[in-house]
């Protein structure tokens, strides 16, 4: 009996060590199988780079890939007994983030806030074919594009687990992965560890979608935006980390939304701590919003603020959002009072990688 494989690939790994799974033109492996394989390739990558001590590698055709977004798709399971085991964070206690998100919601809940968790996907479970040559999945889709099977096995089933604690989570994968090939663009940067202005679109959409129009909204006096998109060229932070004396560049299309016009692009709706609405998160909430980090104006804050018609708030924190944005809210000894909605977005990553952990903040107390 002839057993269907993934596909011929043959990638050097950044240690120099060979990746073989053959095919030879077989039938399409199984879903499963074809996430079990491509999950080896990956955590192959990884372990190759870590032993080498890079945060980076290159993929194909200019893209490149965060080791550590790499190791978090392939560690398995980890929550429970498995969270040590896998977690990053410096110390063990800090390892599960089940517990933390749960009690986050619950705090929120008897405040009369609803909360929508929102993990970023990681760019590799979005476009697999780019981290190595010859990778496939199976036959094409009605676009006549491939389409790769859900490979955040682990995710999902952490989320349903989130799910069935009251959390709402909001899944951007499967809108992702339908719109990977869009026209105007991918929904990643090439050269960066964060989404594109095209994945900022896409992400928001889904949010307000699952926001739908609730009374405390319909209450208040809305204001419309403008827009106006614009190629913007950045250098990506994985780009100057593979190359940091000559990174590569990349162009990419940015919408920028505000309530004005000035020099040709909105005026970007200043926050507003008074704000009903949250946004909340790691640097994927402050990417094309704090100038700092590639432009102003087109991050998923002014999205959020534009989508809904009112200024939003804005706690973030480059490197994680995991504990630190509940610590910055503590901090605040407000009780969150006044606020409707908290929109927590931040990789898929976080979950293993992040140093700090996940800590339990009693941040609204009675």
């Amino acid at each position: 009996m002839t057993r269907p494989y993934l596909a011929i690939i043959l990638v050097m790994s950044v240690t120099g060590t060979l990746v073989n799974l053959a095919h030879a033109g077989q039938p399409t492996a199984p879903a499963d199988s074809q996430v079990t394989h491509f999950h080896n390739i990956v955590r192959l990558l990884a372990i190759g780079a870590q032993q080498q001590k890079r945060t980076a590698i290159p993929g194909t055709d200019g893209w490149m890939f965060f080791v550590p977004e790499l190791r978090a798709l392939t560690v398995g399971p980890f929550w429970g007994d498995r969270a040590s085991a896998v977690s990053r964070a410096s110390n063990k206690r800090y390892a599960d983030p089940l517990e933390p998100i749960a009690d986050f919601h619950r705090q929120l809940k008897r405040a009369g806030i609803r909360l929508l968790v929102v993990p970023v996907p990681a760019k590799v479970a979005v476009y697999p074919e780019r981290v190595a040559q010859n990778i496939s999945f199976g036959p094409s889709s009605a676009r006549g594009k491939t389409s790769p099977p859900r490979l955040d096995i682990h995710h999902q089933a952490f989320h349903k687990l989130l799910v069935s604690r009251g959390v709402e989570v909001v899944d951007l994968l499967p809108a992702f992965l339908e719109q990977r090939h869009d026209r105007r663009g991918p929904l990643y940067c090439k050269t960066d560890t964060h989404w594109s202005g095209r994945g900022v679109d896409v992400a928001t959409a889904a949010i307000l979608k699952s926001i739908g129009k609730p009374k405390w909204l319909r209450d208040l006096p809305l204001r419309k935006s403008i827009s106006h998109t614009q190629p913007v060229t950045i250098t990506g932070d994985l780009a100057r980390t593979l190359d940091a004396d000559k990174p590569v560049r990349e162009t990419l299309p940015l919408t920028f939304v505000g309530r004005a016009k000035r020099r040709g692009r909105p005026v970007p709706t200043p926050v507003s701590r008074t704000s009903p609405v949250l946004v909340m998160g790691d640097s994927h909430a402050l990417v094309f919003h704090d100038p700092t980090l590639h432009a102003a104006g087109a991050g998923l804050p002014d999205h959020i603020a534009a989508g809904l018609g009112l200024a939003v708030d804005l706690v973030a924190a480059r490197g994680s959002g995991a504990t630190a944005t509940r610590i910055s809210l503590l901090r605040r000894r407000d009780n969150l009072k006044g606020k409707k909605l908290v929109i927590w977005c931040f990789s898929i990553r976080e979950y293993t990688e992040s140093f700090s952990g996940w800590r339990t903040v009693p941040v609204i107390h009675r």
